[in-house]
């Protein structure tokens, strides 16, 4: 069975290594950074209406006022926008996995709220929203609660104004506008849970390749191993007893065992590797040897199709062959294959022989069901045992 890039992945550095990859994904990251990038450049117009106060200040003669002003916004804007640029909080991996955040971002804070005095004091009720974009960079700059902290305080900043100053133009600053920064904490927090509730289904979808890949990892190594140590165990007793007879016919049988071990044992690497292919022709090769050591008699077909699912089938037939010669003590086995079939069939002692000989029958069911399959076993009249896979046609 060949691996996906994906299951080779998993399997080399595990679910945290995936996890890793997937919160630095170049194409994730970039796709924040143009969000974050589009989102900067809009809030940078919204300060632009501050520059029609500026102007009008010094068209009337007040040009001290006006680059005052004026140098005071291009500090705030600058301020904002750096904040962005340098601590560049915000990502997936900050979102989701809580990184510690740089601290320096609260002198930037405090700097913003000094340039929002002195813009407020220089320009009037006209410069008090800027207090938004304190909220903001606190927003996406420090964790959900701190920055809780600092909206709420923005909040009754705004609310307190027309009561502190009941007869002044700042009392004209619509209500509504105090509740901009909670709608946008909101939004955030909304959007931080959805980040994280998306990495927890990449971790849970991480966790189930991991677990797939372990058992398909163990199904193979299992009929492998049991295949071939079997097949070994029926060559080395008949070895024993050629030995005295026809030492000639043991030693080819004890050459036959080394071959069946380091087939075996490069399985096992493939396996692990996720190279290792099973053919059904191959399998059919390997089971005549293995019922004709055993003393089976075998009917099995001379040439088969090539079925969509030869190696499906290949695997049946392999783990089938084993347990007649492990567990049956059948004298005759029967191997049928259709184009949506295999049924091997034999006279042995039956369903109760195979009943608890581990977890082989349990991966080829895993395995069949997998292929969209069955996998049935009974008891033929005159007794033995059936087993036969299907898959749709």
């Amino acid at each position: 069975m060949r691996l996906t890039n994906r299951l080779r992945a998993v399997r080399t550095a595990g679910v945290s290594g995936l996890i890793d990859r997937a919160l630095d994904d170049p194409s994730y990251a970039a796709g924040a950074r143009r969000r974050g990038w589009f989102g900067l450049f809009i809030a940078m117009i919204w300060l632009t209406w501050l520059i029609p106060p500026i102007v009008r200040r010094w068209t009337r003669g007040e040009e001290g006022d006006a680059v005052l002003a004026g140098l005071i916004l291009i500090g705030f804007a600058a301020l904002v926008a750096g904040s962005f640029l340098v601590f560049r909080r915000g990502g997936p991996r900050d979102l989701v996995l809580d990184q510690p955040i740089d601290r320096r971002i609260w002198v930037v804070l405090a700097l913003l709220v000094g340039l929002h005095i002195a813009l407020v004091t220089t320009l009037g009720a006209t410069a008090l929203p800027t207090a938004i974009y304190v909220a903001v960079v606190a927003i996406f700059h420090l964790p959900l609660r701190e920055s809780g902290y600092v909206v709420l305080v923005v909040l009754v900043a705004l609310l307190l104004v027309p009561i502190l100053a009941p007869r002044t133009e700042l009392a004209d600053v619509p209500f509504y506008l105090a509740f901009v920064p909670v709608g946008i904490w909101l939004a955030r927090q909304l959007g931080v849970r959805g980040e994280r509730l998306a990495e927890l289904n990449r971790r849970q979808r991480a966790e189930l390749e991991l677990v797939e890949e372990r058992n398909r990892v163990a199904r193979d190594v299992h009929d492998i191993l049991g295949h071939s140590l079997t097949v070994i165990t029926v060559k080395t007793e008949l070895a024993q007893r050629l030995a005295e007879v026809d030492l000639a016919r043991a030693k080819a049988e004890m050459a036959d065992v080394e071959r069946l071990a380091r087939e075996a044992l490069a399985g096992v690497r493939e396996t692990v590797g996720g190279l290792r292919e099973v053919t059904l022709r191959g399998e059919l090769a390997n089971a005549r040897t293995a019922l004709a050591a055993a003393d089976i008699a075998a009917d099995l077909p001379a040439e088969v199709p090539d079925p969509a699912h030869g190696e499906l089938f290949g695997w049946v037939l392999r783990e089938a062959v084993t347990n007649v010669i492990r567990h049956s003590a059948a004298r005759h086995c029967t191997v049928r294959v259709s184009a949506t079939s295999i049924e091997v069939v034999d006279d042995g002692r039956g369903i109760d022989a195979v009943a608890g000989s581990g977890s082989g029958l349990t991966g080829l069911r895993e395995r069949v069901r997998a292929a969209g399959g069955t996998l049935t076993l009974a008891t033929p009249e005159g007794g033995g045992l059936r087993v036969c896979a299907s898959v749709p046609g």
